[in-house]
């Protein structure tokens, strides 16, 4: 058995990367006329090309975190991952739930996205979800 990352690993190695580095996710990780359908709290959203996805993401990633939870189920064509993003904004800590469907196209780029998330939760929100436990 090969331990040789396949073209799917190395594409989502590269997203998960950028998710955490503060820069957003490079254009250069999504195929031509890519699409981000993006499900937020009390909105939706479509991005199409990497020029608007990865500036999306500039917004949503604008700061290096790390991952409290990382889970990777591969599909056909492509990987599901969901994790709990964790960052610090202006000094107050922050985290994010998301889950995205990652569909990469024959050249392993992503082709679709399609991400739920719960929200950008500050210190005070983390503190009340916690206390409710």
């Amino acid at each position: 058995m090969s331990t040789t990352p396949t073209t799917t690993a190395t594409v989502v190695d590269a997203f998960l990367a950028a998710v955490t580095s503060g820069e957003g996710i490079p254009e250069s990780v999504y195929a031509p006329g890519a699409t981000l359908d993006a499900t937020v709290p009390n909105w939706r959203l479509t991005c199409r090309g990497p020029a608007a996805i990865a500036d999306e993401y500039r917004r949503w990633f604008a700061h290096p975190g790390r991952f409290d939870e990382l889970a990777r189920h591969p599909i056909v064509g492509g990987e599901v991952v969901t994790y709990l993003l964790t960052w610090f904004e202006h000094g107050v800590p922050h985290a994010a739930h998301h889950c995205h469907v990652l569909h990469l196209d024959d050249d392993g780029r992503i082709a679709a996205d399609t991400v739920f998330c719960g929200g950008r939760w500050p210190a005070s929100l983390l503190a009340e979800m916690g206390a409710s436990q």
